[in-house]
């Protein structure tokens, strides 16, 4: 007998087998004060998850549950929780813990705190327990890391919002994206297609550039202003040092990533912020790539418990719908839907669903 609470939810156990999944009981941690108990209803698939099981970010204590784009019922609350109540559909994103006393958290830069613990995939200190994610019955999460989900969003399309979403609208608000302001995003993917539809709805002019055309009448679809094939001989030229910001997807800076002809794109002090994160590729840069423009170069990570209520309330407020796929959840699907995303057969998310099938209500 074990001395936890237990749920249920689908695990991989081992880097060699990532695209196998087993349904079984793991341990959680013990309710704490300040703990919020979620029945979890659907979860986006990230391609941070895939990363996680196949070693790709490095080696993963194993079995694991993983998914971290999560809507469900807040059926409990802890008795010093004050951010929700009982009975709330509620969401939860990549992380799920943070000290909440340092700089960083003080200032709504709590997504970088030295303290920060994953959704899943983290050691909670005090019991040695490793956090499990989405793929599951329940989740059991701090308050500050749980977010009440508008009516007008439907729970499978506000699932991956709380990764992709929040990936794309904290480096685009925190840079400036915003009327009279021009900004292109690279690479129209599950993160990419979030970067159009906020760029839009926070009144930027929007472009995507993609290595083809074969997307743009899903960009033009999604509201971009303009569109950029980089296998167009010269496709920068005409547009030098006419952008303030670009928001890179890109999961591979090999020897096709034209870095130095994305920060041409850029005016002068322009930004160039990634939002991907590439297994293993090094992005190459060079003296003369910045001072043409006096460009900066930078990244950024998830988004704040501030950003993450602003970014939902955006797209209740206009209607923005995230592009889905729904899978019913069962070992069987997980497998094949991570195949299929490895292999960018999705437009352009996706999220489990029919969580009540798989582990009963």
């Amino acid at each position: 007998m074990t001395k936890y609470d237990q749920y249920e939810g689908f695990q991989v156990d081992s880097a060699k087998d990532y695209t196998t999944f087993t349904k079984r009981k793991f341990d959680t941690k013990p309710f704490g004060d300040y703990d919020v108990e979620i029945k979890i209803e659907c979860c986006g698939v990230c391609s941070s998850d895939i990363h996680t099981i196949d070693g790709g970010w490095g080696e993963r204590i194993l079995p694991l549950t993983v998914g971290h784009e999560i809507v469900g019922k807040a059926l409990k609350v802890g008795p010093k929780v004050t951010k929700i109540k009982a009975g709330e559909r509620v969401g939860v994103g990549a992380q799920s813990y943070s000290c909440l006393e340092c700089r960083q958290c003080r200032n709504d830069n709590e997504t970088y705190c030295a303290k920060q613990m994953d959704t899943y995939g983290s050691v909670w200190p005090d019991t040695g327990l490793v956090t499990q994610g989405g793929y599951a019955s329940h989740v059991r999460t701090h308050e500050h890391w749980v977010f009440p989900i508008p009516d007008a969003i439907p729970s499978a399309l506000a699932a991956p919002m709380l990764c992709a979403g929040i990936t794309m609208y904290s480096p685009l608000v925190r840079n400036g994206a915003g009327p009279g302001k021009k900004v292109a995003v690279v690479g129209l993917g599950g993160l990419g297609h979030f970067g159009v539809l906020w760029a839009k709805a926070l009144g930027a002019e929007t472009w995507v550039v993609s290595r083809t055309h074969a997307k743009e009448a899903d960009a033009r679809a999604m509201g971009a202003d303009g569109f950029l094939a980089t296998s167009d001989g010269g496709w920068n030229e005409p547009h030098r040092m006419t952008f303030d910001l670009v928001i890179s997807t890109a999961n591979d800076f090999g020897p096709g990533f034209d870095l130095a002809g994305y920060l041409s794109l850029l005016d002068v002090h322009g930004k160039f912020i990634s939002a991907g994160v590439p297994e293993d590729s090094k992005l190459e840069i060079t003296t003369p790539m910045l001072i043409a423009s006096g460009c900066f170069i930078g990244s950024s990570h998830l988004g704040s418990r501030r950003e993450m209520l602003e970014m939902l309330q955006l797209a209740a407020d206009n209607g923005i719908k995230a592009w889905v796929e729904e899978v019913p959840i069962s070992a069987e699907s997980l497998s094949s839907t991570v195949k299929r995303l490895e292999k960018n057969d999705v437009r352009y998310r996706f999220t489990m669903v029919d969580y009540d099938k798989a582990f009963g209500a």
